[in-house]
């Protein structure tokens, strides 16, 4: 059985702006370490040793890591976005080529760091024989996917911000779960993807759930972290503490306004006397 892995790093990194002005994502250090070489370590540590990485944005950078990096015990290809961007199920169909001898893949978003069990996912994977299984756990989100309780099958998706709600398969028993950016499919499952379209799983999924057998890998309690996400919560923190201190010295300026304004009403005697007796 062969088990083949893609990175997902040809994302525009909006999140981590100012950090992506002059780099990829996928370059971005954190900890000391590149997010793209973590990515590759870990999947390398589950035995998973060809894996694929699709760039776009400062694509030739990431192309140059890769071939300056070549100590990994790992066949590294890139699939190559740099003309346009297709998401993340497009981008899979984009690279099919690299993936004829592989039986189920990988997926893993570049951005996420975690510790969880990738070969106890796969077990999971083989073992419901489903087309694709994906990693999903209970945290706060804006959006989650919808599961039959029972036997983890997708049933559909909300969208808490928006509003927005997609239920495609009735359940008893659902729960809510966000989903991790990790997950595994079987290679056939490119055959389904429309050709030539920017086209991301969320819907992929939700379109194909009615007629096969997508179920989610619950890995609550496992760590876990976004690191676009990470670096949002960052800077809107920094900007509330920016605002509290221009708040500062708004309040400081405004005293002595007051103080100002007190002064031009007193008389020109008043006043000399005024500012000998602060002086």
């Amino acid at each position: 059985m062969n088990i083949s892995a893609m990175i997902f790093a040809a994302g525009l990194g909006t999140r981590l702006y100012p950090l992506t002005a002059d780099k990829p994502k996928a370059l971005v250090e954190f900890n000391g370490k590149t997010l793209l070489a973590s990515a590759i370590e870990k999947i390398i540590e589950n035995d998973i040793h060809h894996i694929v990485v699709n760039v776009h944005h400062f694509g030739e950078q990431i192309i140059q890591f890769i071939k300056s990096n070549t100590h990994y015990d790992a066949e590294i290809l890139i699939s190559d976005e740099r003309e346009r961007l297709l998401e993340t199920a497009g981008g899979l169909k984009h690279a099919s080529s690299f993936f004829d001898k592989s039986d189920h893949i990988l997926l893993y978003n570049v951005d996420i760091l975690s510790n969880i069990n990738l070969k106890k996912m796969l077990d999971t994977h083989l073992q419901t024989k489903a087309l694709a299984t994906l990693a999903v756990m209970e945290r706060k989100s804006s959006r989650y996917f919808i599961f039959d309780s029972q036997n983890m099958a997708l049933c559909g998706w909300k969208n808490y911000q928006t509003g927005d709600c997609i239920q495609k398969i009735k359940s008893k028993n659902p729960i809510e779960l966000a989903f991790s950016g990790i997950h595994f499919v079987k290679q056939e499952i490119i055959e389904l993807i429309p050709p030539s379209e920017k086209l991301s799983f969320t819907p992929f999924y939700l379109d194909l759930c009615e007629n096969q057998k997508i179920i989610g890998y619950n890995h609550t309690g496992e760590q876990w972290r976004d690191v676009g996400c990470f670096r949002v919560k960052s800077l809107k923190l920094e900007e509330k503490a920016e605002g509290r201190r221009q708040k500062a010295e708004g309040d400081k300026i405004g005293d002595k306004m007051d103080k100002i304004d007190k002064i031009d009403k007193m008389d020109k005697s008043d006043k000399i006397d005024k500012i000998v007796c602060n002086v």
